[in-house]
């Protein structure tokens, strides 16, 4: 059985060089798009993780105003494969996202995913989560979901670090404490949390062609993790001594 690769600065890194060409078509056609939500290095990771692990099926819980969704519908274009589910409870996305991508590509749930579970793909192969203001879901998210996700699943979480530290009882501070419970570690460029990252990126884009910044932000807060294998749990015990 393969191991899936650990999401590291190495790796990010050769992704970066292997899709430079991909990666730098698509900055280039997503340079106007309205509303910018997603700060350049965090969009870009998330298209290279896409790019690398080819899902099937991808959820997108909260859309924003489809920056982040073009992103993710960039990458199942150029993979050629694979469909992305997206559940968000507002409608502002549709008229930001173009067509190409979205035809055949793209199914948009409005309404609160807790109870439009049943429009859920039947194996979920990569996880999106930009559910910063909304703890209540975030809990459900970690609670209900999750543990429903194959060992090694691939998981986005943004909005956890604009800073170097989440404040308690955030959403983001939720999710560091269940992978604290899980001892999960993650990965994240965010400048103010983990600046050696974001400098080596910027040097590695600025090597690569790709330094001209799309959008002023420069945060970068998202983390990234695989998800942990499931506890095992042993067999009932069966007493062989038993007499007949």
């Amino acid at each position: 059985m393969t191991t899936a690769p650990a999401i590291d600065l190495a790796h990010i890194s050769a992704l970066y060089r292997t899709h430079r060409d991909d990666l730098a078509r698509v900055r280039a056609q997503t340079r106007t798009h309205p509303a910018p939500h997603l700060n350049d290095i965090e969009a870009e990771i998330t298209y290279l993780l896409l790019r690398a692990h080819t899902p099937a099926h991808t959820v997108q819980i909260g859309t924003g105003h489809g920056h982040a969704t073009t992103w993710i519908l960039s990458a199942l274009h150029d993979n050629g494969t694979g469909h992305l589910h997206s559940f968000d409870t507002r409608d502002h996305t549709p008229p930001t996202v173009p067509t190409h991508l979205a035809d055949q590509r793209w199914t948009l749930i409005r309404g609160d995913i807790r109870t439009h579970t049943h429009h859920l793909p039947p194996h979920i192969d990569h996880l999106l989560m930009d559910t910063a203001h909304e703890p209540w879901l975030t809990r459900w998210t970690l609670r209900e979901l999750l543990p429903t996700l194959p060992a090694h699943t691939p998981v986005n979480v943004h909005g956890v670090f604009p800073r170097a530290h989440t404040p308690p009882f955030t959403p983001g501070a939720l999710v560091l404490t269940w992978l604290t419970n899980h001892t999960t570690g993650f990965f994240t460029a965010s400048a103010a949390r983990a600046p050696h990252t974001h400098r080596a990126l910027l040097d590695l884009k600025t090597e690569l062609g790709l330094a001209d910044p799309l959008h002023p932000g420069h945060r970068n807060p998202t983390i990234y993790f695989r998800l942990p294998p499931r506890p095992h749990r042993p067999a009932p015990h069966t007493n062989t001594h038993a007499s007949a």
